[in-house]
């Protein structure tokens, strides 16, 4: 009898700190969430019922659509640019030799390392007019640009953070496509060779079905991580940016819930962000699974 005791506690004295820390940190969070989105508040202590008003006051602020069309700028630019250049990356090191391969994904890699706090403050540096490297660099190859102002120009501030992720994200994108890669039948691809395929037709009707599965994830989570960025974009311009030209989604949520103690709304703000990438994200599930 006591033995079969034992064997039955045994198991959630192992599960005990797991669902301690996930009641603690996921479950509560998660449910006063929603309690707080339904209530205005002035700091943590001070509480109002107001139902549906914080959503209605979100969807009437204009920074509220400032937010979205800045997120949603640099969620398609990011995926239409970011993500071929990774496959293609991909695909020159699955060509490559493997010690070849090995240093160049190292060194493509390493910069998503580092954190998007240091590299906004990097790139801020960069992007310095007439000292910075990149301007400098602009100059030696098209002879313009040593006294641009990226980050003080709201038309060039969405144009330099999509440079920096892209050095940022890259590298890390593409480790997922080298693995899709080194895992296509070879097989298949030599039958393509005897049958005289084309280079393309065999990127077209081998390669892309065999690492379609990976495609649509990274596609999906690139997406949700372009609508969540927020420590990128602060740390590089050191706010949101002249005129807001920064200002993302989860920065207008941080603006509003920490800067100003209004926590209702802010959790608001963050169901609503909840629910646009839950839509976007169904949306290009539905059309990969599309033939």
């Amino acid at each position: 009898m006591k033995g079969s005791r034992k064997r039955a506690i045994t198991p959630w004295v192992f599960l005990g700190p797991y669902l301690i820390l996930t009641a603690v940190f996921f479950v509560y969070p998660f449910i006063n969430s929603i309690w707080l989105a339904f209530h205005q508040t002035n700091g943590p202590r001070s509480a109002v019922f107001v139902g549906l008003s914080n959503f209605r006051f979100v969807l009437s602020d204009p920074d509220f659509y400032t937010a979205v069309k800045n997120t949603s700028i640099y969620a398609v630019v990011s995926v239409m640019i970011q993500l071929p250049l990774s496959l293609g990356l991909a695909m020159l090191l699955n060509s490559g030799k493997s010690r070849v391969r090995n240093l160049f994904r190292l060194i493509l890699f390493s910069p998503h390392l580092v954190g998007q706090i240091f590299v906004g403050i990097l790139f801020s540096v960069i992007f310095t007019p007439r000292y910075g490297l990149f301007n400098r660099g602009l100059q030696e190859l098209v002879g313009w640009g040593l006294e641009e102002r990226w980050l003080a120009n709201p038309s060039l501030v969405m144009p330099a953070l999509i440079i920096v992720s892209m050095w940022l994200y890259v590298g890390f994108n593409m480790i997922y496509f080298l693995a899709a890669l080194q895992s296509v039948d070879k097989n298949l691809l030599d039958a393509a060779h005897v049958d005289g395929a084309s280079p393309m037709q065999t990127f077209r009707h081998v390669i892309i079905p065999q690492i379609k599965a990976v495609a649509i994830f990274v596609v999906v989570m690139s997406t949700i991580g372009s609508y969540q960025l927020f420590e990128l974009p602060y740390a590089l311009l050191g706010g949101f940016g002249p005129n807001n030209s920064g200002l993302t989604i989860v920065g207008y949520l941080y603006s509003t819930a920490f800067e100003t103690g209004d926590l209702g709304t802010g959790a608001a703000i963050g169901w609503l962000l909840a629910f646009v990438i839950f839509i976007i994200s169904t949306i290009q599930i539905k059309l990969a699974k599309v033939e």
